[in-house]
């Protein structure tokens, strides 16, 4: 079955910084375009950044633009979120998500549990 299993995770000061990885089984990865999600305290989902199955370019929010980088791996299945100069309001859980294509033009959205990611003096 298809998973997604985030780590890296935890208590960082201001300015300081974090990498997350993401480990997918179940199915073709080099095949699917990997995004980070976060949710913040109070508020809804929202999209980190994208990195794309073909490629490989990369989309992210405008507050992350020149602090993270989004990268994969795909000899190990994995994708990875490289986060500088941390801020508070970056607290939040983040989550890793996968659509895979499938016959019928048919899409399934797949979400790991996320890694808590606390950024505070």
């Amino acid at each position: 079955q298809v998973q997604l299993v985030e780590s890296g995770g935890g208590l960082v000061q201001p300015g300081g910084s974090l990498r997350l990885s993401c480990l997918a089984s179940g199915f073709t990865f080099s095949s699917s375009a990997m995004s980070w999600y976060r949710q913040r305290p109070g508020k809804g989902r929202e999209l980190v950044a994208t990195i794309t199955n073909g490629d490989g370019s990369t989309n992210y929010a405008d507050s992350m633009k020149g602090r993270f980088t989004i990268s994969r791996d795909n000899a190990k299945n994995t994708v990875y979120l490289q986060m500088n100069s941390l801020r508070p309001e970056d607290t939040a859980v983040y989550i890793c998500n996968a659509v895979i294509s499938a016959v019928w033009s048919l899409r399934y959205s797949y979400w790991g549990q996320g890694t808590q990611v606390t950024v505070s003096s």
